[in-house]
């Protein structure tokens, strides 16, 4: 079965993180993310080459175009006037890497600071286990989105050491039962949910 993957939207400026990653797969899925990466021209044709050999060598150069065909389409124009000049596909990409990424050390400080972010977390007691697990996310996937790894069984660990002490049983019961480094987030947070409707329905009955 063939399968085409509708291309991103326009990206005019906002959200770059989300779209470069969109365009990435997008490249990845019509087998041309290595003329990004490697920025490459084929290797010239042997003398008397064959038809199929001339046909390969055809497609690969032109890879390059059909990038830059991508890259174009997938900005607004204001974007597009920004790498209209750029030479190669590696050359557009890395423009707009800086323009809307920042330099390296830029980067480096946005993790920093959401790192920061992330071990300052606490959960509060109006929350509930899923709203404080997507306010974790929400920093964990700003950070994968700038390019660091962050694994499930951090943001497991997280949620876990940061739980009020009503939890603390359950947590218990759970590290006799499973393997706590495997669970997922969504695993802890379906074992843990019957006891938060358990306290919050005698919250109710039996209010202060």
């Amino acid at each position: 079965m063939s399968f085409t993957p509708p291309p991103p939207l326009s990206f005019a400026g906002e959200n770059y993180h989300i779209w470069v990653v969109k365009m990435k797969t997008y490249l990845q899925a019509h087998d041309l993310w290595s003329v990004v990466e490697n920025d490459a021209e084929p290797p010239p044709l042997r003398a008397n080459p064959t038809i199929a050999q001339m046909k390969q060598h055809s497609e690969e150069c032109a890879k390059k175009h059909k990038v830059m065909a991508c890259l174009q389409n997938g900005v607004s124009d204001v974007i597009f006037t920004r790498v209209m000049a750029c030479d190669s596909p590696k050359q557009a990409w890395e423009k707009l890497k800086e323009e809307f990424m920042g330099s390296d050390k830029t980067r480096q400080q946005q993790l920093i600071n959401l790192r920061r972010d992330f071990e300052n977390l606490k959960m509060r007691e109006s929350e509930t286990i899923k709203q404080y697990s997507d306010r974790i996310m929400a920093i964990v996937n700003n950070i994968r989105l700038i390019g660091d790894n962050f694994s499930e069984s951090r943001v497991v660990e997280k949620v876990i050491t940061t739980l009020p002490e009503k939890f603390e049983s359950k947590i218990s019961s759970l590290e006799d039962s499973r393997d706590l480094s495997a669970i997922s987030l969504s695993e802890l947070i379906k074992s843990l949910y019957p006891l938060e409707q358990r306290m919050a329905n005698k919250q109710k009955e039996h209010p202060e």
